[in-house]
């Protein structure tokens, strides 16, 4: 199979390996400016909890570079300043995204050790090497190739350095499966809709949550782009599971 005959998961639909990075920068073009109010919604508010536990896990300092994946509007980018971190590059390969997140940046007054980045993780234009800890939350399954952007991780920590994947995961427990699918599927898009007139992108949400790897795979994945002492803890019964791994 060549390159151009490739495919891959667009929620539930198979489509063109070459045509996901479009298609996913039309549904973050489109919930931009009420992304935040969605997370809210979509979580009840919960995943703000999973930012400060990956924050704490990363501990920022003030000697040290962040490099911040599918960084966005910039929530983990401010926590990790307001936690001490000495320089946070805000990476995301969504230029509307990262428009809001550059507003939200100026009007809190948090512009010193920023700096925003559009690129696209699978080929980041960093040199090897260059950054202390990498952050990404809720953005790997929205990747093409995945293996790709953990090898890019690899390639750019320095020696010592710490990788921090924060994404949606396996419940532990099955019996609450059905009512986290009527969550996901009914009442999402109900919601995308009435807040930001868009039910199609978050079904598109919720079920790239579903074709994503379970935890022990994305480990697996780390271990295979080179990534050491790879470890994962699940949060609120296994919705969301936080993955560190080590360039050693």
């Amino acid at each position: 199979m060549t390159s151009d005959d490739r495919t891959t998961d667009f929620g539930f639909r198979e489509v063109p390996a070459g045509e996901k990075a479009g298609l996913v920068r039309r549904v973050f073009d489109s919930v931009a400016p009420r992304y935040d109010l969605m997370n809210d919604a979509m979580s009840l508010g919960i995943h703000r909890v999973w930012k400060r536990i990956l924050i704490n896990a990363v501990a920022p300092r003030p000697n040290e570079t962040l490099l911040d994946l599918a960084g966005g509007t910039g929530d983990i980018s401010f926590l990790a300043l307001q936690r001490g971190a000495g320089r946070v590059l805000c990476s995301d390969i969504n230029d509307e995204m990262l428009r809001v997140g550059r507003d939200r940046a100026a009007e809190r007054g948090l512009v010193a050790g920023l700096d925003f980045v559009c690129a696209d993780a699978e080929r980041l234009p960093l040199p090897d090497s260059s950054v202390h800890k990498i952050t990404m939350a809720f953005g790997l399954r929205n990747c093409t190739n995945k293996g790709a952007v953990l090898r890019e991780m690899r390639r750019v920590l320095k020696p010592g350095g710490r990788a921090h994947v924060l994404e949606f995961s396996r419940l532990e427990v099955s019996a609450l499966e059905p009512l986290y699918d009527a969550w996901s599927f009914k009442v999402l898009p109900r919601m995308g809709q009435r807040l930001a007139g868009d039910a199609e992108s978050y079904r598109y949400l919720a079920e790239s949550i579903r074709t994503f790897p379970d935890q022990e795979t994305l480990a697996a994945m780390m271990r295979e782009a080179g990534l050491e002492r790879v470890a994962y803890r699940n949060l609120s019964g296994g919705i969301v599971a936080l993955h560190t791994g080590w360039k050693l």
